[in-house]
């Protein structure tokens, strides 16, 4: 009987892998949508991996960092955290509402409010990859954002998952538009219960 992540075998990391490859497919997507013009996404690392690689993944404890936090509940429950550097976050926020008088103020309310709204499409994406493999259905909370350094916001999963486990999925992707590219990471966060469901409805021994 599965007690945590760590007892997760090869079969069932692949699942995961291809969960995340199909939500990065459907987030490029939607980044195209809202950008109004074609996004490509490089090949998705997906890895299973400990709270302390996944933080040093994104540059250390005290890099400062744009997290975009979503739970999901209902059939499947867990976290989302859509989450980008300084620079990549000032970038997406210049295009998605131009340059303002505050252009230094990565915390004007306008441009959080982007971000955020980027984060929860993003994170949906996943989500409904989710939903459509296994057919659950799952609610999606109103998304949270925050920007601090990577270890504080990844002390949030850690404080509510950790007694399961110290493993995340970590995905790192690469978006590529006519003149931009982001760069972003996507950790997820199941609990063991929902990984159970979501390997048996996907006909696998759990």
């Amino acid at each position: 009987m599965l007690k945590n992540y760590d007892e997760l075998n090869d079969i069932h990391i692949d699942v995961l892998r291809e969960i995340g490859n199909i939500g990065a497919g459907n987030a490029a997507s939607a980044l195209a949508t809202i950008l109004d013009e074609r996004v490509d996404i490089s090949l998705p690392r997906v890895r299973i991996t400990d709270f302390d690689t996944a933080i040093n993944a994104l540059g250390g404890a005290e890099t400062m960092t744009v997290g975009v936090l979503v739970n999901f509940s209902g059939e499947a429950n867990g976290m989302i955290m859509f989450l980008l550097n300084m620079e990549d976050a000032k970038n997406i926020m210049d295009i998605l509402v131009g340059d303002t008088e505050d252009d230094d103020n990565l915390l004007s309310e306008l441009k959080l409010s982007a971000i955020k709204e980027i984060g929860n499409i993003l994170g949906s994406s996943y989500i409904n990859s989710i939903s459509t493999l296994t057919g659950l259905v799952i609610n999606i909370s109103i998304p949270y954002i925050a920007i601090d350094m990577a270890g504080a916001l990844m002390s949030v999963p850690i404080i509510e998952f950790g007694s399961v486990g110290d493993k995340v999925m970590f995905i790192e992707e690469s978006f590529s538009a006519e003149e931009n590219h982001l760069k972003s990471n996507i950790i997820m966060f199941a609990e063991i219960e929902t990984l159970k469901i979501i390997m048996e409805r996907l006909g696998l021994d759990i």
